[in-house]
């Protein structure tokens, strides 16, 4: 049997008007896991162009980051569980 992952936050997703920017430390962890170009064009495998647009319009308040992130940098965070019915499911533990 396997143990469910514990789940300690679970974050409303919000609409924004425009896109929000990813931090360079974000950005730095896309390029060497290969999930963005040296452009800087996201690559997100299983996502289609038209999703990956929607959820750059979409924001969290993060629990872990204590500030507002877009969507994109919370789902590619490791604390990312699942996304259920606009509901961002987080495990809230600290990052370095």
């Amino acid at each position: 049997m396997s143990e469910s992952p514990v789940t300690k936050y679970e974050v409303p997703i919000k609409q924004v008007e425009k896109t929000l920017k990813i931090s360079d430390r974000a950005k730095a962890e896309l390029k060497s896991s290969g999930m963005m170009d040296d452009k800087g064009k996201l690559k997100l495998k299983g996502v289609s162009p038209k999703m990956l647009k929607r959820m750059k319009l979409e924001s969290v308040d993060c629990p872990v980051f204590k500030e507002e992130l877009g969507f994109v940098q919370c789902y590619v965070c490791s604390n990312f569980q699942s996304r259920i019915s606009g509901v961002v499911y987080c495990k809230g533990e600290p990052l370095e």
